[in-house]
């Protein structure tokens, strides 16, 4: 309800004029959700902000405010409470004809932004050449929820997927391919991505402890960026069978549509970003190497620390091309806003590249970088997930293994309720179940935290699960199954009448979707969005268990259908948002 937080902040702002004889329309009137429906809707502390600047009491402030205060058109008289906190509650009157004014609205009462801006999410950006693994499951889930959010607010989204498919690692596994395996580089047929993977591990054991394997690899590098035509068919080889197998896992995960545009997209301009930043006075050459000096980095000496932008040999490394993208990005793709969800292990490098870019004029106050970072998926045991033999999780197996769980207790579920179900029912249902946890496991987090995973906890019918939202969705399209109801026929006529408790409070929940969706696309938070759509399919079930609704006499029965409609909708939208898709039946 951002339209009635605004309508009651300007009529908070016109009652502390009219109080105090003073211009407050630039004031903040402090207006939050209250935390304790009981006490009210919203809770303005305007009072106790201005204590100190009026010299009053906070409640002879307050009281002083209400007394001019006009909200009879959408709150219950405002109360007093505690040291000056003015209570709203919202009239029952208000609260139905909210409700019937999203009754039809596709979007559910959230608007869309009035200032749409260019923006650019970079996401999943895995390394060629290598299995995607389970520190690959958060870039990949978080990306995809906050550009469907952001897009949804209305946006426009460009998905860009900035691979790492340049460089040493490439020279390295060329290098072993031309000496082990060099029917490999001919064709995509030959090898596997897991083949490719145990290579680049020997290749990377032979780079460490070979000088002679080192120079081979290096002048692998050297071929490559001078164009070299059987380097290239190899490179182009190694690109194409890593992006063939992503795409399985990215399927899977139905991660929205991106574009790949790699390291090697930005190759060609890394000299012009050197030369641009030399001609601002920003390169100083260290040890034979060009770099920025920045400000608030020191190494353990207290030495300022450089950001190395070209190497003492003349390479560069993934903070040039990480610059040359920055500036690629406002100058030719005429963003608004970059959002770059990586682990939080890289905090500092964003931090620097990002002074770089500032310094460099690239980015200014009409662009916004972010770094979005999370934490760490972790086992049971409170470490990094890894296998028995201390690798990390191939995130294939961990996604099979979700769905393998589910299917599990699918069956177990179908057998003690004697049900009989096809085989295509209970394969859907096992897929969208098993992957919908172990995304919503992920998003439900705050992304800056670790946090343990667990099937037996993410499967869980009940909290804060994605099956326990799933489930709320099913009950609801059970009551139009059992009624015969169309949900789409109500007709916008009938009157949607509030009367018990558990309505009112589903009602209310029900108009906060474009405050927690704002919030989301502001803050990049997607379990605010979790943790809503957890206390709507909370309060939707105590709804359902208090208030019957088929056996309901007229116009109480209509009226709590719509309740069960919007709670549908909301759900299907609030998940979709998620990357999650519902299920009519489980």
């Amino acid at each position: 309800m951002k339209a009635t937080q605004e309508q009651l902040k300007v009529k908070l702002q016109e009652a502390l004029g009219a109080a105090f004889g003073i211009d407050y329309a630039g004031v903040d009137p402090i207006l939050v959700s209250a935390s304790n429906p009981r006490f009210g809707d919203y809770q303005a502390n305007a009072a106790l902000a201005l204590a100190k600047q009026l010299g009053q009491q906070p409640r002879a402030i307050a009281q002083q405010i209400v007394d001019k205060l006009d909200v009879s058109d959408i709150c219950k008289p405002p109360e007093i409470a505690g040291p000056g906190f003015i209570n709203l509650k919202l009239k029952t009157e208000y609260l139905e004809a909210q409700l019937k004014a999203i009754q039809t609205d596709p979007r559910l009462g959230v608007a869309p932004t009035k200032n749409p801006k260019r923006v650019i999410v970079d996401y999943p950006s895995p390394n060629i050449a290598k299995e995607m693994h389970v520190g690959h499951l958060r870039p990949a889930v978080i990306g995809d929820c906050l550009s469907r959010i952001v897009e949804f607010v209305g946006h426009e989204v460009e998905r860009i997927s900035h691979v790492g498919d340049w460089g040493t690692p490439f020279g390295m596994l060329i290098a072993y391919l031309e000496e082990a395996y060099p029917e490999a580089l001919t064709t995509t047929e030959t090898l596997n991505l897991g083949d490719l993977s145990s290579f680049y591990r020997q290749a990377k054991t032979r780079f460490d402890a070979d000088a002679n394997f080192q120079e081979a690899a290096r002048q692998a590098v050297v071929k490559l960026q001078a164009g070299d035509e059987k380097t290239l068919l190899a490179w182009k080889i190694v690109c194409q069978l890593s992006s063939r197998a992503y795409q399985v896992i990215y399927d899977l995960l139905e991660i929205a549509p991106f574009v790949e545009r790699g390291e090697s997209f930005y190759n060609s301009l890394l000299p012009e970003v050197v030369e641009e930043l030399d001609k601002k006075g920003l390169l100083v050459e260290n040890q034979g190497a060009k770099c920025v000096f920045l400000e608030g980095f020191t190494n353990r000496e207290g030495e300022p620390l450089p950001l190395i932008v070209q190497k003492s040999d003349g390479g560069y490394n993934y903070a040039a091309t990480d610059l040359a993208a920055i500036r690629y990005r406002v100058q030719v793709d005429k963003v608004q806003r970059v959002i770059y969800p990586v682990g939080t292990e890289q905090t500092n490098h964003f931090a620097q590249i990002f002074q770089v870019g500032t310094k460099a004029g690239w980015i200014t106050d009409d662009v916004e970088f972010e770094h979005a970072p999370f934490g760490l998926v972790l086992g049971e045991d409170g470490q990094k997930l890894k296998t028995r033999s201390g690798e990390a999780v191939r995130l294939r197996d961990l996604l099979d293994g979700a769905i393998a769980h589910a299917r599990g207790d699918i069956e177990k579920r179908i057998k003690e309720e004697g049900r009989e179900e096809t085989e295509e029912f209970i394969h859907n249902v096992a897929q969208i179940v098993g992957i919908s946890s172990v995304k919503y496991a992920d998003l439900s987090q705050n992304r800056t935290s670790n946090y343990i995973f667990s099937y037996d906890k993410m499967l869980a019918l009940k909290g804060n699960t994605a099956p326990y939202m799933l489930y709320a969705y099913v009950r609801t399209q059970g009551i139009s199954r059992e009624g015969n109801i169309d949900f789409e026929k109500l007709g916008t006529d009938a009157p949607i009448v509030l009367r018990e408790e558990t309505e009112l409070t589903l009602a209310k929940h029900l108009l906060q979707l474009d405050e927690v969706i704002s919030e989301v696309e502001k803050d990049l938070l997607p379990n605010r969005l979790c943790e809503y759509l957890y206390q709507l399919s909370d309060k939707f079930n105590k709804f359902y268990e208090n208030c019957p609704v088929l056996k309901a006499e007229e116009p109480v029965r209509t009226s709590r259908l719509v309740l069960c409609d919007l709670t549908a909708r909301t759900l299907k939208l609030g998940l979709s948002l998620l990357g999650i898709r519902v299920l009519e039946r489980m």
